[in-house]
Formats: structure tokens, C-alpha cells, sequence
């Protein structure tokens, strides 16, 4: 008598449907209800692309940078004056200062310092409410717009502000006579005033109050768990 040549039957409680299958190791796309974990390094895009950023980063270095016509206005307005008198001299006309003591070109200076760091920290907490994720392109756009908007704001004040021809407008006013001098930004790097200003207290505001990236969750295993136990 022969034995029958039929396979034996599976094991209690595994049957063929229920025997386990190593799970599929392709990403998952993003969205669907297994994107928790589709494999090691990968994440979820989070934010625009780099050109959205690159063309944001643009738009607000140049408002940035429009600011410094009121900054310029200010500095005209709000700097001391420096007085000056001319005489003539051998037939020359010279300029001198009325008061060679005076701290009046100090002054000029720390005003447009001064100006610089607020507009500074304004247009960084602005920038900061409108974009409160951050990146490297924005805040080089905050930077650049801010150092635009000083040069701007230079230029202006001394245009606005009297006569550069010292000489002319001394013999214009006639001799004796005390006239302003024009404004001259003695210290160059108050020009550093607002773009290191507006950097320090953006990278400072995101620090405390930024969006924080969510820590990636990883399973305790590359594959789950085979099954365990008597399924029916």
C-alpha cells in the first residue's frame, strides 16, 4: 500500500490567504493613509520652492529698500545743523566752521545711526509677521534691502540738504554770514546701522517664535511584525 502523494495541510491557524508577505519598499506618496514611513531619508516637502523663495526674497529687498526715502527725510530733517562762515582772504574766499568746538558733525552721524537701527528692527518684525518661516533667501533679501534703503537714505539726505559748493554758497550769502553746511556722513559704517540691525533681531524673533520642524517618527522596524499567535 503506498502513502497518498497529496501535500500535507498547512499548519493550525495559518492558512495560504493569512501567510505573511514582506511589505512593499517603494516610497508611498505623501497624503495617502500609509505615508507615515516610506523608507529611510524620507521626508515631506514642507514650504515654496526655491524660486518662490528667490522671488520673495526680491520683492522685500526692494520695499525694504524704498523705505529709505522716508529715512533720508528724517536724517535731513532731525540732524543738527553745522554752521559755517566765509571770509575772504587775500582775495579768496575761505570757509570755516563758526563753532570749532561744536559737536554738531557728531551729531549727523549718530542721527543717521540712530534712524538705521530703528528702521532696522521695524523691517525686520514687519518681515517677520508676513513670513514667519523664515529661509536663507529671505533674510539676505532683508539684509540687501536694508543696506539699499542706507545708500538710498544717504544720497537723499545730502540732496535735500544745502548747497555741496561751500564756496558759492558763501559768497552767495555774503561775508560774515553764518550758513549750514551741507550733510556729510563722516562715519561710513553707520551705512551697516540698519542691515545689521534688521539680521540680529530677525534671526532673534525666529529663534523664539518660529515654526518648528516636526522630529521625523521612525517605526521600530524596517518591515512589521510577522503575525503571532492562533489566527483563524
Amino acid at each position: 500500500m503506498t502513502a497518498p502523494l497529496t501535500p500535507p495541510p498547512p499548519p493550525h491557524g495559518h492558512s495560504a490567504q493569512s501567510s505573511w508577505q514582506p511589505p512593499d519598499a517603494g516610497p508611498v506618496a505623501p497624503g495617502s493613509q500609509h505615508a507615515e514611513y516610506a523608507g529611510p531619508g524620507w521626508y515631506g516637502q514642507d514650504g515654496p520652492g526655491m524660486k518662490t523663495e528667490l522671488r520673495e526674497s526680491a520683492v522685500i529687498a526692494l520695499a525694504v529698500a524704498l523705505g529709505g526715502v522716508l529715512l533720508g527725510a528724517l536724517w535731513w530733517w532731525l540732524a543738527p545743523h553745522v554752521p559755517l562762515v566765509g571770509d575772504v582772504v587775500e582775495k579768496n574766499w575761505v570757509v570755516f566752521l563758526k563753532d570749532t568746538e561744536g559737536e554738531q558733525a557728531i551729531g549727523v552721524d549718530g542721527t543717521f545711526t540712530l534712524l538705521g537701527l530703528a528702521f532696522g528692527a521695524v523691517s525686520a518684525v514687519v518681515v517677520f509677521l508676513l513670513r514667519r518661516r523664515g529661509g536663507v533667501p529671505l533674510v539676505v533679501g532683508l539684509a540687501l534691502g536694508g543696506l539699499l534703503g542706507s545708500l538710498l537714505a544717504w544720497r537723499l539726505g545730502v540732496w535735500l540738504g544745502p548747497a555741496e559748493d561751500v564756496i558759492a554758497h558763501a559768497r552767495e550769502v555774503g561775508r560774515g554770514v553764518t550758513f549750514d553746511a551741507p550733510l556729510k556722513l563722516g562715519a561710513k559704517g553707520a551705512l551697516l546701522a540698519w542691515p545689521l540691525a534688521a539680521l540680529v533681531l530677525h534671526l532673534g524673533l525666529m529663534a523664539l517664535f518660529g515654526p518648528r520642524d516636526p522630529e521625523p517618527e521612525f517605526p521600530s522596524g524596517p518591515y512589521p511584525e510577522p503575525p503571532t499567535g492562533n489566527e483563524r
